[in-house]
This record gives C-alpha cells, sequence and structure tokens, in this order.
C-alpha cells in the first residue's frame, strides 16, 4: 500500500497516513501500550529535527504513531535494498544516507534541507547510529547535528523508554509491555558555527535524553 500511495501521491499525505495507520495496527496486536508526554512542546504547523535514542525495532512504529506532524525517517542505504519495505521507502519521503561516502552523505543533507523547506517535513533521526544491545543510551554521531546545523530548524529531543524490553536488539520474541514517549522542547540550532558547536549541541540534546528517560525508569 505505502508503494502504491508513494508512487501515486507524490504529495505523500496518503503515505504518511498509511505508516501511521499500520504503526497503530502493529502496536495493538502486539499488545504494546503507549504513552505520550511532551507533545504540548510539539507546534504542528513548525519543522523540526527530531532525535531520538534507538534500542528496538518497535522505536520506529511508537514514533511513526505518536509523532503529530509529518516527518521523514534518515535511513541507512542497506535497508533500501530490503525488497518492498526498502523499496517503498526510497520511492517515498524519506532520504537515504551512504555513511561510507562523505559526498552522497552531504547530498542528502541538502535533499532533507530542501524537502523541509518546501515541503514543511520534519526529519526523524536516530542519533546512536544503530540500535543499543543494553538499551542505555550510547554515544551519539555527530551527523544528526550537522544536519541541523545545515537546516536551521529546532531540534526536539526524544526519549524513548520501554521498547528495549519488548524487543531488544538480536531478539525475536516480543513482550508485552509499554511504551513511553516524551518530546522535550525544542533546541534552537540557528546559532551554530563550528563543529565545536555542533559537538556541545550533541552532547546538550544527549543529556536531555538521558535524564527523561531515568525519570521515566
Amino acid at each position: 500500500m505505502a508503494l502504491i500511495s508513494a508512487a501515486a501521491d507524490r504529495s505523500f499525505k496518503s503515505y504518511f497516513w498509511i505508516s501511521r495507520y499500520f504503526s497503530k495496527m502493529v502496536l495493538l496486536i502486539s499488545s504494546i501500550k503507549i504513552e505520550v508526554s511532551g507533545a504540548e512542546n510539539i507546534d504542528k504547523n513548525a519543522v523540526y529535527v527530531f532525535v531520538s535514542n534507538h534500542s528496538s525495532q518497535f522505536d520506529i512504529p511508537a514514533l511513526q504513531y505518536t509523532i503529530p506532524v509529518s516527518a521523514s525517517i534518515v535511513y541507512k542505504k542497506e535497508i533500501g535494498n530490503i525488497p518492498l519495505f526498502g523499496w517503498q521507502m526510497r520511492l517515498g519521503p524519506y532520504i537515504i544516507i551512504d555513511r561510507q561516502n562523505i559526498e552522497s552523505a552531504l547530498g542528502s543533507i541538502e535533499r532533507a534541507k530542501k524537502m523541509m523547506a518546501e515541503k514543511k517535513f520534519s526529519v526523524l533521526l536516530f542519533a546512536e547510529g544503530t540500535r543499543s544491545k543494553t538499551g542505555e543510551v550510547q554515544p551519539f554521531k555527530r551527523g544528526a547535528f550537522h544536519l541541523a546545523s545545515h537546516v536551521g530548524f529546532p531540534i526536539i529531543p526524544v526519549s524513548l523508554s520501554g521498547t528495549n524490553k519488548i524487543l531488544p536488539k538480536g531478539k525475536f520474541k516480543i513482550q508485552k509491555g509499554t511504551i513511553h514517549v516524551h518530546f522535550d522542547k525544542p533546541v534552537e540550532t540557528k546559532n551554530l558555527s563550528s563543529r565545536k558547536d555542533e559537538l556541545e549541541l550533541m552532547e546538550k540534546v544527549r543529556n536531555i535524553v538521558i535524564e527523561n528517560i531515568k525519570k521515566e525508569d
């Protein structure tokens, strides 16, 4: 359905609707409850860079269902090769990035910037780069904050709790449970002018994510 939608509707309104509905069904069928806090920090008419921790396959449906604006996911190119699933991501409003190719990565930043400015889509990034095996927040990679500094839109730190217990990395059995999603207040990115600024912002956002997870735990 997403593949057909992405080909037929280049505004991607139906694509985002399908993604949200599909995610809702996945959570419902898996007997997983969702709790959301901080939604009041999001202006539904604004554009953001959502930066989240990542420890489970359930992070994506949890965020696709709860983020109240159209948000494009930045994903590594290998995922785009998966039959049907990867194909619809390539055709859809998501942003592919090749972390081994600097020129390609810079091109992805430019595409993200153009899409955010023209289509008013937000962007979702998992700043750790891969899922945490332990559930603890790993060091953030600079890429997310390099993108944020170039697009100039505020960052929303997102803290996910509970997904690692439901389906940790390397496991295949789903456990019933509750996922808590917290959206923190926007962090401005307009005044970033150097690598040092980006690194300081990276640590600031990471600390916000960790503190909110601790509060939930």
